[in-house]
């Protein structure tokens, strides 16, 4: 019987390689988005163009509601949830002095308070099974720390927290947490920089490149599958080298 995946931020970037990478390997895909319905489409057009199996599912990821609705019909689709992805986020670089409490607080409800809800909505199937995986997107910034992007990196280092300690709650039940943590990829993300910036970077990355949204999606594939049942709690950082 074929797995479900359900991918948070699945319409662009990390969630897109994902979404294809998955359905490629055999998985029913529910691709998650917020706003880009078409992008989303559009990944379901390309699985579709290869005989893979997916469905789209809209929701806001900080609205507990529209979280639990989207994942209910994606259990009506597909049966289950077995593998839960918490891509979705969202980045920003200010100086501390000039981050406002709306910037902190939207922050905060994407990348942390997002992925509370997506755990709350399939969890209780994946303790009745007791089998699943759930991993979370946090970023080397949540490990070190990006001067100019402190409340990006203390959310992203709460993704962490949350991993690690949920993890050891659910260990019990069969259920493996793990935390992927990107280091420099090339995603809309970086649509800010100019190309003399992200030359930078990739001489930066002791590898000499930028990182690809299929780097990522391929260390996902791995957390998700049976030959990572004895990783839990574990922090993954495809970075190149950039933090070690």
């Amino acid at each position: 019987m074929k797995k479900t995946v359900f991918i948070t931020g699945a319409s662009r970037g990390i969630g897109r390689a994902a979404a294809l990478c998955f359905a490629k390997n055999y998985y029913n895909v529910a691709i998650c988005y917020n706003k880009n319905e078409a992008a989303a489409n559009e990944v379901l057009a390309e699985i579709n163009a290869f005989g893979g199996n997916a469905a789209v599912f809209k929701a806001d990821v900080s609205d507990m509601a529209q979280v639990c609705n989207a994942t209910q019909n994606a259990r009506k689709a597909f049966g289950t949830i077995d593998v839960l992805i918490n891509n979705a986020g969202i980045a920003q670089q200010k100086v501390f002095s000039d981050i406002t409490e709306e910037d902190w607080d939207d922050m905060f409800d994407i990348n942390v308070k997002g992925m509370f809800n997506t755990c709350k909505c399939v969890l209780d199937d994946m303790i009745d099974k007791k089998q699943g995986k759930i991993i979370n997107i946090s970023s080397i910034w949540g490990i070190a720390g990006a001067s100019c992007e402190v409340h990006y990196s203390a959310a992203k280092a709460a993704v962490i927290g949350f991993t690690k300690a949920l993890a050891k709650e659910l260990a019990p039940s069969g259920i493996c947490v793990n935390c992927v943590a990107p280091g420099v990829i090339k995603t809309d993300m970086l649509s800010s920089f100019d190309e003399s910036t992200l030359s930078e970077l990739a001489e930066e990355t002791p590898l000499g490149r930028l990182g690809s949204p299929e780097d990522i999606a391929e260390t996902l594939l791995f957390l998700a599958s049976d030959k990572a049942d004895f990783i839990t709690g574990q922090v993954i950082s495809p970075n190149g080298g950039f933090v070690i």
